[in-house]
């Protein structure tokens, strides 16, 4: 048996996940920069994943396969979120009435997101390991 597209899905699915993370702490480091026109201010980022299919020689090695072969990034893309306006008039980025644009994140938002794809990486993880775990025994009723 080859274990080898389990491990590719849970490999895949782990890679998103992980670059869900870094873009989420990219938005929660930048929430608080400031910027002296707004075509510079920071703008939130977020990840759009797709299904991957799987390649010519997966299906053709494997009658079997699934319909999906892990899953891929499809686009980093920047949200069209309006910058959060805050009353500070001696900042050195006000505005003439002495307003501040900060990029904007929504916090609650980015905490929610940063869960759900630790989440999600803890149990591709699980994954990863119960295929581990199925091949290993194989091996033990294999040599017995």
């Amino acid at each position: 048996m080859d274990y080898n597209i389990s491990f590719q899905i849970s490999a895949t699915g782990m890679s998103v996940e992980k670059l869900r993370m870094d873009v989420t702490a990219m938005n929660l480091a930048n929430m608080h920069s400031t910027a002296a026109s707004m075509d510079q201010l920071y703008k939130p980022m977020r990840v759009v994943s797709k299904a991957a299919p799987l390649t010519f020689s997966q299906q053709f090695g494997n009658l079997y396969a699934v319909a999906s072969g892990g899953t891929q990034v499809a686009a980093m893309e920047q949200t069209s979120v309006a910058p959060r306006m805050v009353l500070e008039p001696g900042h050195p980025h006000a505005d003439a009435n002495g307003y501040v644009s900060y990029p904007g994140v929504n916090h609650t938002s980015e905490m929610v997101n940063m869960m759900a794809a630790l989440r999600a990486y803890e149990a591709n993880v699980v994954a990863m390991n119960a295929a581990k775990t199925m091949a290993a025994r194989t091996l033990e009723i294999g040599g017995q």
